[in-house]
């Protein structure tokens, strides 16, 4: 990467105001993945729809996931500007969508609208930061984009419950809108085009396949449907034998023959799925079994996403005195040990929940840092944003196939009765959760001991 040439004061202000606008995309898009959760209860009581319960998450983190590599790829072609204003504003309408939702069928539709606007902005946003900014003021500005996520979802689940309790569930949608259309007008007016663009051939066929894939598979486990779900697992199979012949892949299919990125993949695909697949039923816990309200349902969220907040902060600090492979496995035994003590504790005080909702957020931060950084270290630099973009799919795609197993040991009776048969529900929900990050326990113990190096000190 090179080093950005020295600016001019007005062009210098320029760039800064274009960072303000992305950082307000990257704020509106964490907002709206954690502000939805604690207004679903409410969202199910005046639209219905029980059984249904699961797909307005594992929609939006479907179609977001599932589009995050094909914008990045796009990006290439067509540029980053155009692309990202254009994903910003699918993202606002999707969010109008959400909040005029008269069934649940409406809500799921627009849901994934929203999230197909969500895929561009992260991704995009850490690109053009990566081609604005030199080596050392990027550093901030990512720890800053870092810094405003673990915000805006520890403010989420709080402005959810509020604006749940005070006005309607719709204005948990309607919230996000002044936020997209500052960030829309001002990158509109700032942002400048960063990318080199080139013919590049995009992996239509891969793309299709995984999408057509993953979603019948996670709508197979919603409505128990076992065709669906081993016609969506065939259909990935041939996603990924097209996309090991694709000379421009969406995934970095040679990538993954390397143990440590093929172990990152897998370590993201399993805490995902644990951490998302917990995470959204917890607010339902909290009012169906604690009789809380829907700001109630929202406090128990706070502590898991304070948690791995914490975490990261404190694993940066510590990536140039512990192995990173070290800093995974102990991620990954914070994560075994918490979600087994959870399993004794679907009976006991809100107040136990929300405690070791906290160390379990602690576990995700170290474990989902190190193994991030870990495929970074081994990716040669002409895969490195194939190799980034394909962990956090790999994470966000566990979350979808996660809400969605859940959902199945949970049972649609016990979503909608609460009581004692939802907290037994989601007790069966902590086992499995327990038994897939035993399992990212197990791979982490194969990562190479590989250390980061620290920065060179600048005169």
């Amino acid at each position: 990467m090179t080093e950005s040439p020295t600016l001019s004061p007005a062009a210098r202000r320029a760039r800064q105001l274009a960072t303000t606008g992305l950082i307000l995309g990257v704020f509106l898009a964490a907002l709206e993945s954690s502000v939805v959760a604690t207004a679903m209860p409410s969202v199910i009581a005046d639209l219905g729809g029980q059984r249904m319960y699961a797909l307005p998450f594992a929609v939006y983190l479907l179609t977001s996931t599932v589009s995050s590599p094909l914008w990045g790829r796009a990006s290439d072609m067509l540029g980053r500007r155009r692309l990202y204003l254009t994903g910003v504003v699918l993202f606002l309408l999707g969010s109008a969508l959400c909040g005029l939702a008269q069934s649940m069928g409406w809500l799921v539709a627009a849901r994934a609208l929203q999230g197909l606007g969500a895929g561009a902005v992260l991704p995009l946003t850490m690109t053009i930061v990566g081609e604005t900014y030199s080596l050392q003021e990027r550093g901030r500005v990512q720890a800053f984009i870092s810094g405003v996520w673990g915000l805006s979802g520890l403010l989420g689940p709080l402005l959810g419950g509020w604006l749940t309790d005070t006005l309607s569930w719709r204005w948990t949608f309607y919230a996000s809108l002044p936020f997209g259309l500052a960030a829309l007008l001002i990158a509109a007016r700032h942002l400048r085009e960063t990318a080199n663009t080139r013919p590049a051939r995009l992996d239509w066929a891969g793309a299709a396949l995984f999408t057509l894939g993953s979603g019948l598979t996670v709508w197979g486990l919603e409505g128990r449907a076992w065709l669906l779900v081993g016609l969506g697992l065939l259909i990935l199979l041939a996603a990924v034998a097209v996309e090991r012949r694709h000379p421009d892949p969406l995934l970095p299919m040679r990538a993954l023959g390397q143990r440590t990125t093929a172990v990152a993949f897998a370590g993201n695909l399993l805490g995902g799925a644990a951490y998302f697949g917990v995470i959204a039923y917890l607010p339902l816990y909290a009012q169906g079994v604690g009789g809380g309200s829907a700001t109630g349902a929202g406090a128990i969220l706070t502590p898991m996403l304070v948690g791995w907040t914490l975490a990261s902060i404190l694993g940066a600090r510590l990536l140039t005195r512990v192995p990173l492979a070290r800093l995974a496995q102990l991620g990954f035994l914070v994560l075994t040990a918490t979600f087994a003590a959870l399993t004794f504790a679907v009976h006991q005080p809100l107040w136990v929940t929300s405690a070791l909702g906290f160390v379990v957020g602690m576990g995700m931060g170290f474990a989902m840092l190190s193994l991030l950084l870990s495929a970074q270290e081994q990716a040669a630099r002409t895969e490195l944003g194939a190799v980034t973009s394909g962990v956090l799919f790999a994470r966000q795609m566990g979350g979808a196939l996660g809400v969605a197993l859940m959902a199945l040991l949970i049972g649609s009776a016990a979503i909608a009765t609460g009581g004692r048969a939802l907290a037994e529900g989601l007790g069966r929900a902590y086992l499995l959760a327990l038994g897939l990050v035993a399992a990212g326990l197990v791979l982490s113990l194969t990562l190479p001991r590989l250390r980061v190096k620290p920065a060179p000190q600048t005169p």
